[in-house]
C-alpha cells in the first residue's frame, strides 16, 4: 500500500480537502441521475460504489476523527449501503500508512531519539494502519513488541473535523439533526480520550489486570518506558484476525468457548467494573494458535455512571419491560421519550423503542443464545432500515436516548456481530439479570 509523506493538519487544508470530495460526490450524483433519465431502472449500486471510494479516499488521507467516524459507521451495518460498509471497514486496519520520516519525527519529539536508538530492531514499514495511528513491530532483548504511533495533528483536529464531516454523516446516517448533534458530542468526547495514549496506558493496565481471571483471554503487557502521549508500546501477539481464524475451520466447541470468553469479558466490564472496552471491531481481537483470544486497543473506553447504569440496564430485564407503565416511565427518564412530546408522538416513539428493546434484548431473555441465528440479525437490519425511513424519526426536533447509551449500544452491536461471525452459542441471560437486580 502506498505510504503518505504528509497529512494536512491545518483547518483550512482539511476543509479544502473535504470540499473537493463534496464536489466529486456531487458529480457522481449528476452522472447517476443522467443515466436514470435514459434508463429509469438504473439503481444506486454504481453511485454508492463511486461515492464510497471517493469519500474513503479523502478520509483515509486526512486520518483522524473523520476516518474514525467512517470506521464506526461500517460496524453499524443497518445504516449504510453495502458499498460503504465494505469500503469503510478498511479503516479498521488497512488505511494508507505514514512514511518512515514522519514516524522518526514523532519519536524525536517525545524521546529525543530515533526508533533505532530505542529498540534493537524496528520495522520501517507499518504492519497495521488504522484511523488514529499505525503499528510497527520492534524488538528489545529478543522480545517482540507492537509500537503504536499516533498520526500528527489528529488530537488537535478532532473538533473541526467533526464539524466538517457532519454533512456527510447526516446524509449517510439518515437521522435527525438533533440526534446527529447528540451523537457527535459523545463521539468527540471519546475521541479526545482516545488520542491520549497516557490515559490509554493507564486504562489498559487497569482493565486487563481486573479481567485476568477470565479464561481464554490474553492481554499484551504494556511498556511505559517506551510509551508517551502519542506513542504506546506493548507485547506483540501473533494470531489470526477473525476471518482468517474462521478459515482454519475451528470446531463448534472451540468457537463456543471463545464466544463465551468474549461475552464474559464484556459482561464483567459492564456489570462489575462499570467501564468497558467500547471499540469491539474485529481488528481489535487476535485468535491465537493455543485456542485463546488476544484483546487489543483500550483507547476507546466508556466509563458508565452508576446512576445511569442502574436505570439503563433495567431494559434487559424481561419482567421489567413487560410492565408498560414502568417501562414508559423509564423511557422518559432516559430521554427516549420527551415531556414536550404530543400524545401521538409519545405513542409512536414508545412503540418503536419497545420493539427495539424486545428485539435487541433477546440474548438476555434466555439462558443461552445462538448467535448463528441469521433470522435474529435479519430482523435487526430490517428494523433499523424501517426506522431510518420514518419521517417522524428523521424530522424529530429532540434527540432521543441518553448520550451515555450511544457507546454502550455500539459495544453490544459490535459484540453481537463478532459472535455471529463465530457462529457461537453462549450462556447469556441469567448472569446479567442477577447483576442488574
Amino acid at each position: 500500500m502506498k505510504e503518505q509523506s504528509s497529512i494536512p493538519t491545518g483547518k483550512v487544508q482539511r476543509a479544502t480537502r473535504f470540499l473537493k470530495t463534496g464536489v466529486k460526490v456531487g458529480g457522481n450524483f449528476v452522472k447517476h441521475y443522467s443515466k436514470k433519465l435514459v434508463n429509469p431502472e438504473t439503481d444506486r449500486t454504481e453511485l454508492d460504489a463511486s461515492n464510497a471510494e471517493d469519500i474513503y479516499q479523502s478520509l483515509s488521507e486526512l486520518k483522524g476523527s473523520a476516518l474514525k467516524v467512517a470506521q464506526m459507521m461500517s460496524m453499524d451495518k443497518n445504516i449504510l449501503p453495502t458499498a460503504y460498509q465494505e469500503k469503510f471497514t478498511m479503516a479498521q486496519y488497512s488505511a494508507p500508512p505514514l512514511s518512515y520520516p514522519l514516524v522518526v519525527k514523532t519519536f524525536q519529539t517525545y524521546f529525543k531519539k530515533s526508533p533505532e536508538e530505542l529498540f534493537d530492531s524496528f520495522t520501517k514499514n507499518a504492519v497495521n494502519a488504522a484511523s488514529i495511528g499505525q503499528v510497527h513491530q520492534a524488538t528489545v532483548n529478543g522480545q517482540k513488541l507492537a509500537v503504536k504511533i499516533q498520526y500528527p495533528g489528529v488530537a488537535n483536529s478532532i473538533s473541526s473535523d467533526l464539524k466538517i464531516v457532519r454533512p456527510f454523516a447526516k446524509a449517510l446516517f439518515n437521522i435527525s439533526e438533533a440526534d446527529l448533534k447528540h451523537y457527535l458530542k459523545e463521539v468527540e468526547e471519546r475521541l479526545l480520550e482516545e488520542t491520549d495514549y497516557e490515559l490509554e496506558l493507564k486504562r489498559s493496565r487497569e482493565i486487563t489486570e481486573a479481567c485476568n481471571h477470565i479464561k481464554r483471554l490474553i492481554f499484551p503487557r504494556y511498556h511505559p518506558e517506551f510509551s508517551s502521549a502519542r506513542i504506546l508500546t506493548m507485547d506483540w501477539l501473533d494470531g489470526h484476525h477473525i476471518k482468517e481464524y474462521i478459515n482454519t475451520h475451528p470446531s463448534q466447541e472451540e468457537r463456543d468457548a471463545i464466544g463465551q470468553a468474549l461475552w464474559d469479558f464484556y459482561d464483567y466490564q459492564i456489570h462489575v467494573l462499570h467501564q468497558v472496552h467500547a471499540d469491539p471491531h474485529p481488528g481489535n481481537f487476535l485468535f491465537l494458535k493455543d485456542g485463546n483470544v488476544g484483546v487489543l486497543d483500550f483507547g476507546c473506553v466508556k466509563v458508565i455512571p452508576k446512576k445511569f447504569y442502574k436505570r439503563y440496564f433495567l431494559m434487559h430485564d424481561i419482567d421489567f419491560v413487560k410492565d408498560e407503565d414502568q417501562l414508559k416511565e423509564l423511557l422518559f427518564e432516559l430521554s427516549f421519550l420527551n415531556k414536550n412530546d404530543s400524545e401521538k408522538e409519545t405513542n409512536f416513539f414508545y412503540t418503536i423503542f419497545k420493539e427495539m428493546i424486545d428485539l435487541l434484548g433477546q440474548p438476555f431473555h434466555n439462558e443461552y443464545f445462538d448467535f448463528s441465528d441469521e433470522t435474529f440479525f435479519e430482523q435487526v437490519y430490517e428494523l433499523g432500515e424501517r426506522i431510518s425511513k420514518m419521517k417522524e424519526v428523521r424530522q424529530s426536533k429532540s434527540a432521543r436516548g441518553p448520550q451515555h447509551g450511544l457507546y454502550i449500544n455500539r459495544t453490544f452491536f459490535g459484540l453481537y456481530h463478532i459472535l455471529n461471525e463465530l457462529k457461537a452459542k453462549v450462556h447469556t441471560g441469567k448472569t446479567n439479570r442477577k447483576m442488574v437486580n
